[in-house]
This record gives C-alpha cells, sequence and structure tokens, in this order.
C-alpha cells in the first residue's frame, strides 16, 4: 500500500521516529490508528449514554402520565418535522 502525506505530516511521523518512542514510521501510523479507533469507540460511548439519559428523562415523564398521543401519521410526521427544525 502507498500512502502520500503532506510534507507537514511526514516531518511529524519523523519527529516521532527520531524521539525513539517509535522505531519506524509505520508504528507511528499504526499508533495512530490504534488511536482513532480508541477516539471513535469513546465517540460512541458517549452518545449511548447520552441517548440513554435522554430516554431515562423520557420513561420519567410518561410515568408521570405527561406524555402526548399522536393520532395519526401525519401528526407524527409533524411531530418529526418539528424536532428536525
Amino acid at each position: 500500500m502507498h500512502v502520500s502525506l503532506t510534507p507537514e505530516l511526514e516531518t511529524r511521523i519523523k519527529a516521532k521516529v527520531e524521539s525513539g518512542l517509535y522505531n519506524n514510521a509505520s508504528e507511528v501510523v499504526r499508533e495512530a490508528l490504534r488511536f482513532m479507533d480508541t477516539h471513535e469507540d469513546w465517540i460512541h460511548e458517549v452518545k449511548v449514554a447520552r441517548l440513554r439519559e435522554q430516554l431515562k428523562v423520557g420513561v420519567e415523564q410518561l410515568d408521570r402520565n405527561e406524555g402526548i398521543t399522536i393520532e395519526s401519521k401525519e401528526a407524527l410526521d409533524s411531530l418529526f418535522d418539528d424536532i428536525k427544525g
């Protein structure tokens, strides 16, 4: 596989290797990809946690009979349109 890098990225990779933290450019790129995967996993976990919080609030509202009844598909479509903004 061949990857094209900007001069800035190439300089940054070389600096990492020269620092002694990595033996070669491939190790730097592998570590960066592992970090990216970890970051994406963390973002997913944050989104799921936020969704769970919102669902909890909704369930609590339903438990207090604060829900609304949607009578038709048109009313549901209108509600979703309002949510989208």
